[in-house]
């Protein structure tokens, strides 16, 4: 935690200024006296700093300092919500106890970025659904104004303004955290390398070359058209302590009701979070299973995205989820839902692609009479998010040029900073 803001209070002489030797017509007495010492009342002197002599007496004694929670701001487009967005706000929540996200508005997106593939409704269902998530300002400008930075200090309470390594700059050329670091109310944390939007965006995009997502979307060549080895392949680095960091840490209770879902859960999306959300309601302890690359390609008919590690740390920051099994089987046995005391498994109405099994997956658990469907909240899936980009493939091209540029020279320039 990122400690707090002390605010005294000077309520000294009545908010338990007296201790029992100040009781009866004596304790009144002296309690006048010293008002008439301390404060100029009855036409006596004033001595400001009177309280603090006694406290030598152990008469009275001053309040200690009430503290309130430090704030702390980051903001972001939170397009394509992905690991390296939860990691960044995971950083930014450690840099102290309550964290405020910002989510920019669409219209600043297309003017500095380009056009955005998730609506701001989907970016906020993203964000909210984060675990270290404490609040989110919708519609929030590209650029910390002056104007801005002062309305997050005066009307959100901010202490911090946070913003990862990489520079962000205007098309001005100015640094968009410029403001708050000449505030001295900047802080800065390390960026979550091996991912991007941009870098998803040119996963999608490759696939276009086999008309739809294969096995080879990552043989792509380094010699498109706005494109780059980074845009192409997936450079994560999984490690245990990263899993470590996103995991809650804790087991369900011996009598916990544990409800199992599962699914690819590729290029995690609002539907995502809603259907988690209402699986999480069912019972004490959400556990979720994310099925492996090679069931998800054998099983739905393409490859994903993103590989597994990426789609389970993806789905182990969402708010609602308790554990995680990675790699999961694509059908439910009784032996698994013995080892992991499940009471119930559920699944959504909205499915990806087409199964190509014969087999029931969840012919056991509904043998059991432990199965339930549930109404999914939004329609929207993976294959729906990855043809937004191919619908529109050639804006996507330009924009990834731009911003291909810029992660480039991050990585080449770029130098070790800690990580919390």
């Amino acid at each position: 935690m990122g400690g707090s803001v002390e605010f005294d209070t000077n309520r000294w002489i009545w908010d338990g200024a007296c201790y029992s030797q100040l009781v009866g017509l004596g304790g009144i007495m002296i309690t006048i006296a010293i008002l008439w010492l301390s404060t100029g009342y009855f036409g006596g002197i004033g001595l400001p700093y009177f309280p603090y002599f006694w406290l030598d007496l152990g008469i009275f004694y001053k309040k200690k300092s009430r503290k309130r929670p430090v704030r702390v701001y980051m903001d972001g487009c939170f397009d394509l919500m992905h690991y390296g967005h939860a990691n960044a706000l995971r950083q930014a929540k450690a840099l102290g106890d309550e964290l405020v996200v910002g989510v920019v508005s669409d219209e600043e997106i297309v003017a500095n970025k380009g056009p955005p593939v998730l609506s701001m409704e989907e970016r906020l269902i993203l964000v909210s659904g984060l675990k270290w998530v404490d609040e989110v300002i919708a519609n929030a400008p590209y650029a910390i104004t002056e104007e801005f930075m002062n309305t997050l200090f005066n009307k959100y309470n901010i202490d911090y303004i946070i913003h990862g390594d990489d520079p962000c700059v205007l098309p001005d050329g100015t640094d968009a955290y410029g403001p708050a670091k000449k505030a001295g109310r900047y802080k800065q944390i390390k960026r979550t390398e091996g991912v991007s939007s941009t870098d998803i965006v040119g996963r999608i995009l490759s696939s276009l070359r086999g008309g739809e997502v294969d096995e080879n979307y990552n043989k792509a060549s380094q010699s498109e058209p706005g494109g780059s080895i980074r845009t192409q392949l997936s450079h994560f680095l999984p490690t245990s302590r990263r899993i470590m960091q996103f995991s809650n840490g804790k087991g369900p209770e011996p009598d916990a009701h544990v409800v199992y879902i599962d699914g690819a859960f590729d290029l995690f999306h609002a539907g995502h979070v809603e259907i988690l959300r209402c699986a999480r309601q069912l019972g004490d302890f959400l556990l979720v299973g994310v099925h492996s690359d090679q069931t998800v390609s054998e099983r739905i008919g393409c490859h994903p995205i993103m590989h597994l590690h990426e789609r389970s740390l993806s789905v182990l920051a969402c708010r609602y989820v308790d554990e995680v099994i990675i790699g999961a089987p694509w059908e439910v046995t009784r032996d698994m839902i013995s080892t992991f005391n499940i009471s119930l498994v559920v699944h959504g109405t909205v499915a990806e692609g087409s199964c190509n099994s014969e087999v029931d997956p969840y012919a056991i658990p509904k043998s059991m009479g432990i199965f339930k469907t549930i109404a999914s909240p939004k329609v929207i899936t993976s294959t729906l998010v990855a043809r937004r980009i191919m619908d529109n493939h050639e804006a996507y091209k330009k924009r990834n040029a731009k911003k291909s540029k810029s992660e480039n020279k991050y990585y080449a320039e770029k130098k070790f900073v800690s990580e919390d």
